[in-house]
C-alpha cells in the first residue's frame, strides 16, 4: 500500500501508542506529538523511521500550527488525523473550581480545535482526509465524578458530527471512537489502589474484562481505511458491551 501519513496527538499515552504501533505495522509513517518528550523519544525508539516524534503543548495553537506545517513539508499530505488527549481526576462537581474545569476543558476539547483546524484545512485543500477523535462512553451515558469531563467529550462528538456534515463533500470523514474501560496506565493505578471498585466495573462489562488498549487501536485505525471510506459523523463505543447506544 501507498505509505500514507497519520497525525497522532496524545501519542505516548496508552491508547495513542497502541495506535501509533498499529499504524506503523499496518505500513503508515506516523508523526506522534504529545507532552511528553521522554515517553515520545522512548516510542520512536521503539517504533523506527516510520515513526516521527512531534513532542508539543497541544493547548498552544500556535505550535499546532507550526506542527501541521512541519509535518506537511517534511512528510507529505495528511492522510488522517487521531486525537487521544484527554485527562481528568475524579471529584464531585460541587467541590470543584474553575482552574479544574478549565484545564479538563482545555486538555479535553479546546486542545482538540487547536489541532483540527490546521489539519482539516489541509485536508480540505486536497479534498481527502480522515479523522478520528477518541471520546469516551462517560459522554454517551455520565459518569459519576467525571461530570465536566463527560461534557467536555460530549463536546467531541458533537463536534466531529458537525465537522462531517460540513466536510463530506470535499471527501473528508469525521468519526469518534468511545473507550470504555481500558487497561491504561491510570487503569492500573485504580486497579492497585481501589481493587474492589475495579472489580465492580469489571463484572458490569458483559465480556466481563477490561479492553486492552490494541482493542481501541483496533477501531481507531478501521476509522482511517479504505474499508470505512463511507462511514462518516458515526461514535462507536469499543467498552465490551458495557453500554449498549
Amino acid at each position: 500500500m501507498e505509505e500514507k501519513l497519520v497525525l497522532v496527538a496524545g501519542a505516548s499515552g496508552g491508547i495513542g501508542a497502541s495506535v501509533c504501533r498499529r499504524l506503523v505495522e499496518d505500513g503508515y509513517r506516523v508523526v506522534g506529538t504529545d507532552l511528553n518528550e521522554e515517553a515520545l523519544s522512548g516510542l520512536g525508539a521503539e517504533l523506527g523511521e516510520r515513526f516521527i516524534a512531534k513532542p508539543a503543548d497541544q493547548t498552544d495553537m500556535a505550535a499546532m500550527e507550526t506542527l501541521v506545517e512541519e509535518a506537511e513539508a517534511g512528510h507529505g499530505g495528511i492522510h488522517g488525523f487521531v486525537n487521544v488527549t484527554g485527562w481528568t481526576a475524579a471529584s464531585r462537581f460541587e467541590t470543584e473550581n474553575v482552574e479544574y474545569w478549565q484545564k479538563v476543558m482545555n486538555i479535553n476539547f479546546m486542545s482538540l480545535l487547536y489541532l483540527a483546524q490546521p489539519v482539516l484545512r489541509k485536508m480540505a485543500e486536497r479534498k481527502a482526509g480522515r479523522m478520528v477523535f477518541v471520546a469516551s462512553d462517560a459522554a454517551r451515558v455520565g459518569t459519576a465524578g467525571q461530570a465536566v469531563y463527560s461534557g467536555a467529550k460530549g463536546a467531541v462528538i458533537a463536534l466531529s458530527k458537525s465537522l462531517a456534515r460540513e466536510n463530506a463533500r470535499n471527501g473528508i470523514t469525521v468519526n469518534c471512537v468511545a473507550p470504555g474501560p481500558t487497561k491504561t496506565p491510570l487503569f492500573e493505578h485504580e486497579m492497585e489502589n481501589n481493587p474492589q471498585m475495579v472489580e465492580k466495573i469489571i463484572k458490569g462489562i458483559p465480556l466481563r474484562r477490561a479492553a486492552e488498549p490494541s482493542d481501541q487501536a483496533a477501531a481507531i485505525t478501521f476509522f482511517l481505511s479504505d474499508e470505512a471510506a463511507y462511514i462518516t459523523g458515526q461514535t462507536l463505543s469499543v467498552s465490551g458491551g458495557l453500554t449498549m447506544i
